[in-house]
């Protein structure tokens, strides 16, 4: 059921990314340090986005999205930047929480650097 809800929460977000202009490059793109949900690229912003669907909210954005996790998450986005080419683009992560009965996006734009200081 969890990876039913999470698929459908990441095709939701993918709408949403669509029609707000941008381009799907990757889904669950891995790599053995880690994760991506979606790359996709607008112009020559790219952008990492972790999606996180719950039927219910239980925890805070920074207990679901830990430190350590993003850190998989920046090396990833490394990896791929590098072995796709895209070094001259800019980037950022971004969070999208799925949440809820009705499914509401939460969208983060920038939710977390590779300098949290």
């Amino acid at each position: 059921m969890t990876l039913i809800l999470g698929t459908i929460g990441e095709k939701k977000v993918v709408n949403y990314l669509l029609q707000d202009g941008f381009t799907i490059i990757e889904q669950n793109y891995r790599v053995r340090e880690g994760e991506i949900d979606i790359i996709a690229q607008k112009k020559e912003l790219l952008i990492f986005v972790e999606v996180k669907t719950r039927a219910t909210p239980t925890y805070a954005l920074s207990e679901v999205i830990t430190r350590s996790k993003q850190k998989k998450i920046i090396f990833t986005a490394k990896h791929f930047l590098v072995t796709h080419h895209y070094k001259n683009h800019v980037y950022r992560f971004d969070v999208a929480l799925v949440e809820g009965s009705d499914l509401t996006i939460n969208y983060i734009t920038n939710a977390f650097s590779e300098n949290p200081w």
